[in-house]
């Protein structure tokens, strides 16, 4: 039976569970690859709107990452799964809170525990799979930009139109959770991405022992490249550039495969993104089987990844059975 560890945080990675969760038990798609284990490991340095403003008041990890997985491993059909991802309106204190960030911080004050909040959350709405947070130190991230300036808290980095040299968590010793740890050493296959690569993707890494643990882990690890740019975190990035910045971050890491998408997005997409600075990467990089990145030879598996829709994003379906097919490519037991 293999066990997927998913890490990230963001759109990015609700996307990819969203699809993945299909073959999880109970599964929807009975094949003979049913997952047995699904895991998702998400960063927790949100500083900004409904997350940030909780995180500020009430001294609790940011709960929109968590909340956003918890949606996405949910039943679809289920109303709590829309409540969870009400956000209010009007001019009041609840303006811009997401009744799904309220009911995570309600449960931590009545049981007095996060993580517990994010079981009992995970009960309610019939989770299909664990979510943990990196750490359950509070952490800040900071950045060096590529004009020496540095900046403070993920929402002014993304803020920031000017590239990134590197980023950091401060605390700097801050340790991840033991179960977090275990779910990486036992698992078959091991996602990265997609997801802003200094915000969402890297922040993971720089948690203690999380790279390591992955470099240790005997299961096949893949990041899965985003299909643009991204203003303010990747401008003027080609793939290779991507994985060199998550090498310089984590220079104990090990990937086994990059996927990517092949398929060029609209002509009406390219103009509608360039207009904000970010563009298609990786279809020159798809055309080659191996991509070379400080001195590492990674695979490279390409294909059509791209959902129907205006906005450019990862098909879920697409890009989870991709990653079944990747499993089974390499010999794992399901």
């Amino acid at each position: 039976m293999s066990k997927i560890v998913s890490i990230g945080g963001g759109t990015g990675l609700s996307t990819l569970l969203s699809g993945i969760k299909r073959y999880v038990e109970p599964a929807e798609i009975v094949t003979d690859l049913t997952v047995s284990s699904l895991t998702a490991i998400v960063t927790v340095t949100d500083d900004g709107g409904s997350s940030g403003r909780i995180r500020e008041e009430f001294n609790i990890l940011p709960p929109g990452d968590i909340r956003n997985c918890l949606v996405a491993l949910s039943e679809d059909e289920k109303l709590l799964a829309k409540l969870f991802q009400y956000r209010f309106a009007g001019n009041g204190g609840l303006n811009g809170h997401s009744f799904g960030n309220l009911f995570l911080t309600a449960l931590t004050g009545v049981t007095g525990d996060f993580l517990e909040a994010i079981k009992l959350s995970s009960e309610v709405l019939a989770v299909r799979g664990r979510i943990f947070p990196s750490t359950m130190t509070d952490v800040t991230l900071h950045a060096e930009l590529t004009n020496g300036q540095i900046v403070h808290g993920e929402s002014n980095i993304t803020a920031s139109q000017v590239g990134i040299s590197k980023v950091w968590l401060s605390p700097k010793r801050c340790l991840p959770l033991q179960e977090a740890l275990d779910a990486i050493r036992e698992a078959d296959l091991i996602t990265l991405g997609p997801g802003s690569l200094y915000t969402s993707v890297i922040p993971n890494l720089l948690v203690e022992g999380i790279a390591k643990a992955i470099a240790e882990s005997a299961a096949t690890k893949v990041y899965v490249a985003n299909i643009m740019t991204q203003p303010g975190e990747t401008i003027g990035y080609d793939l290779t550039k991507h994985l060199a910045a998550i090498f310089d971050a984590a220079p104990e890491l090990t990937i086994d495969i990059v996927v990517v998408n092949n398929r060029p997005i609209s002509e009406a997409q390219q103009k509608l993104y360039a207009a904000d600075g970010a563009y298609q990467i990786g279809l020159q990089e798809a055309n080659h089987g191996l991509l070379q990145v400080n001195s590492r030879s990674i695979r490279l598996v390409a294909d059509d990844l791209l959902d129907c829709c205006d906005k450019v994003r990862h098909s879920p379906q697409k890009l989870a059975q991709l990653l079944i097919k990747i499993l089974a490519e390499r010999g794992i037991k399901i």
